[in-house]
C-alpha cells in the first residue's frame, strides 16, 4: 500500500501544525495546534483544523505523536479527542502542559496519555517510530523517524542547533547523520520559519546573559513577560535574577501553572530555594531586589502585563522607575496591540526594552545555516518544507535545490503527497477546513459571522423596529430607528428621522397584497435605508428591519 501524507494544517501559514501519515493500514498524526487569531478575526480566541477530514480514516486512526508543548502544536488536541479516541504520545514535559489543556474541557481524565522517551524506537500500528531530541525553546522537544513499507522518513519538528543548549541535550545531528549512511531517507519535512535569517541562530543563554546585565543596571523592579512555555527563558530569568539578590513574582495564571508543571517533572530547577516572591508581595518599596515574571508580551487585551500598564491589576501596577522586558518575537498580526501596551507602560513611568532595540530575544528556530546543515546531514531523496508562509517554504525549497536535493516539493493543507516504491505523486487534494473557537463552546464560528462582525466594527448598525396590523397592514407600532456605531455629518437625530421618513415612504408605496409579506416589507426597507445611508455618509452600515404582526 502507498504512504499518503497530508498537512491538515502548518503549511503556507504560521501555526495549525498538524500532518496525517496514512499507509492504508494505520494511519498516524504528528502534532495537532491551534493558530492564534489576527486582528480581523474580531471575538475570536484561536482557530484549531478541521479534524472532520479523518472520519474516512478513523477505523485506522492509532495515534497522535507529539513533537512538544507549544500552544500551535498541542493546542488543538481537545478538538481531536472529542471526535476520536486515539492515545496521545508524547515527552513527559509536552503532556504535562497538554494536561492542564484537556482539564478546562474536561478530558483529562479519558485521554489515553502515553509517555515516550527522546530516543528508542516503538510500534503504533504499521510504523516504526524512532524520536530525536532537538532544541528548541522548550525542553523535551523532538522529532520523528517514521518507518514503514515505503521507507524511512524524518520530521523535525521545531529545532534550532544551538552549540550550548539550556537542557544540555543537543539537536541530534550526530544521530541523523548515521541514519543517512545506514538507511536512505526518503523525505524530509523541515521547519521553515526562519529560512529568511542568514546565518545561525543566536543559543539561548545570550539572553539571559542580556537579561544578567539588566537585572545588575536597574535601579528598580525588572518586569520580564514571555510566553508562559517558553521554559528555557523561564530559567534563564531565574538565574540571572538569583545572581544579582532579586526574588521573582510569578504574574499569570498559565505561567504559574507552567513553572510549577516543569519543576514537578525536573525541566526546571530552581537556583535557590527562596528565588520565587509571592506575587501579593511585589508592590514593597524594596524594588530593586525584584523582579516579576508574566505573561502580555502580545498585548493580549486582558494579559497581566496590559491589565498592569493600565493600573487595573490586583497585586502589580507598573510605576516610575521600573524596567519592563518583552522577551519575546513580536507576532505579525500583533504589532498594533503591543505598541499601544509600550505607550502605556512609557506613560506609567517605565523604561521598556524588546527585541528591536536590545538584545532580549533570540529565536527558537533554525536560521539558513542550520537549516542547510539539516538538509546536508539527512541528505533526502525528496524534501518538504513545513511550518512557514508560502514564501518560507518556496524559499526553503530553494535552498534544497542549492544542497542538491534530487526532488525539493512544496505542499500546501491539504495537498496529497503519495509515496509509492520509492517515488512521489499527488493525486490530489483534501478539502481539508479550520474552525474559530469564541469561548470554550464548539469550534463553530463562521467566516461570514466574523464577517458580520468587522462590517460592524467599521460602520455600525441601524435597526428598524414595525409592528403592523395582521388583518389591515396599518401600522400599529414604530418605525423606530436606532443606531450603534453610525458616525453621521450633523448629528445622529437628523440622520435618524430621515431614515424613520424612508421607512414609512416605504412601506406607503408598498401595495396592501405586499405588506401581508412580512420578508418582502424587511427586504425593500432594507435597500432603502441602504441607498440612503450610502449617498449620505458614502457608507454601508448593516440594517437590520425588525417587522412584526400583531
Amino acid at each position: 500500500m502507498p504512504l499518503r501524507v497530508v498537512p491538515l494544517g502548518g503549511v503556507g501559514e504560521i501555526g495549525l501544525n498538524s500532518m496525517l501519515f496514512d499507509d492504508g493500514e494505520s494511519a498516524l498524526l504528528i502534532d495537532a495546534g491551534l493558530m492564534f487569531p489576527d486582528d480581523t478575526m474580531l471575538g475570536v480566541d484561536y482557530v484549531v483544523p478541521d479534524f472532520g477530514v479523518l472520519r474516512e480514516t478513523a477505523s485506522r486512526l492509532k495515534g497522535l505523536l507529539l513533537t512538544h508543548g507549544h500552544e500551535d502544536h498541542i493546542g488543538a488536541v481537545s478538538f481531536l479527542l472529542k471526535e476520536f479516541d486515539v492515545p496521545v504520545h508524547g515527552t513527559p514535559l509536552t503532556l504535562g502542559l497538554l494536561r492542564h489543556r484537556l482539564e478546562e474541557f474536561g478530558l483529562d481524565g479519558a485521554a489515553r496519555l502515553v509517555p515516550i522517551g527522546r530516543s528508542g524506537r516503538f510500534r503504533i500500528g504499521s510504523f516504526d517510530i524512532e524520536p530525536f531530541p532537538v532544541c528548541h525553546s522548550i525542553p523535551d522537544g523532538v522529532g520523528y523517524i517514521l518507518r514503514c513499507g515505503e521507507g524511512v522518513f524524518v520530521h523535525t519538528g521545531d529545532f534550532k542547533i544551538d552549540p550550548r543548549p539550556p537542557d544540555g541535550v543537543p539537536t541530534a545531528i550526530p544521530r541523523l547523520a548515521r541514519l543517512a549512511s545506514e538507511e536512505p531517507v526518503t523525505a524530509l519535512f523541515s521547519d521553515s520559519t526562519n529560512v529568511e535569517k542568514e546565518g545561525h541562530s543566536l543559543p539561548e543563554g545570550f539572553v539571559e546573559e542580556a537579561l544578567s546585565e539588566i537585572f545588575a543596571e536597574a535601579k528598580g523592579r525588572v518586569i520580564v513577560a514571555m510566553f508562559s512555555s517558553n521554559i528555557h527563558r523561564i530559567q534563564g530569568v531565574l538565574s540571572a535574577a538569583s545572581r544579582h539578590g532579586r526574588r521573582v513574582a510569578l504574574c499569570g495564571k498559565s505561567m504559574v501553572r507552567n513553572v510549577a508543571t516543569a519543576l514537578e517533572l525536573g525541566c526546571m530547577a530552581l537556583p535557590r530555594p527562596d528565588i520565587l516572591l509571592p506575587v501579593e508581595e511585589a508592590e514593597t518599596p524594596a524594588g530593586r531586589g525584584i523582579a516579576v515574571l508574566t505573561t502580555g508580551s502580545q498585548g493580549e487585551p486582558r494579559s497581566a502585563l496590559t491589565l498592569m500598564a493600565l493600573g487595573e491589576h490586583k497585586h502589580v501596577r507598573v510605576r516610575e522607575g521600573d524596567t519592563v522586558v518583552l522577551s519575546s518575537k513580536f507576532i505579525p498580526g500583533n504589532e498594533r496591540a503591543i505598541a499601544s501596551v509600550i505607550n502605556h507602560l512609557y506613560l506609567a513611568g517605565a523604561e521598556v526594552l524588546h527585541e528591536k532595540i536590545s538584545e532580549v530575544h533570540v529565536s527558537g528556530h533554525a536560521s539558513r545555516e542550520e537549516l542547510q546543515l539539516m538538509i546536508d546531514t539527512v541528505r533526502p531523496k525528496y524534501f518538504i518544507p513545513v511550518h512557514g508562509d508560502p514564501r518560507f517554504l518556496y524559499r526553503h525549497r530553494n535552498l534544497a535545490v542549492e544542497r542538491g536535493v534530487p526532488h525539493p516539493e512544496v505542499a500546501l493543507n491539504g495537498d496529497i503527497l503519495e509515496f509509492s516504491g520509492g517515488e512521489l505523486s499527488r493525486p490530489g487534494k483534501l478539502a481539508v477546513g479550520r474552525f474559530f473557537v469564541d469561548g470554550k463552546g464548539v469550534a463553530d464560528v463562521e467566516s461570514f459571522v466574523l464577517k458580520d462582525r468587522y462590517q460592524l466594527s467599521q460602520v455600525g448598525i441601524v435597526m428598524v423596529v414595525l409592528a403592523l396590523s395582521s388583518t389591515t397592514g396599518e401600522i400599529l407600532y414604530g418605525p423606530d430607528v436606532m443606531t450603534r456605531g453610525v458616525v453621521t455629518e450633523n448629528g445622529s437625530e437628523a440622520s435618524v428621522e430621515e431614515a424613520r421618513e424612508i421607512v414609512l415612504k416605504t412601506w406607503e408605496e408598498s401595495g396592501v397584497e405586499s405588506r401581508k409579506d412580512l420578508a418582502e416589507i424587511q427586504t425593500e426597507i432594507r435597500k432603502a435605508l441602504r441607498r440612503y445611508f450610502n449617498k449620505r455618509l458614502e457608507r454601508k452600515p448593516v440594517i437590520l428591519p425588525v417587522v412584526m404582526e400583531l
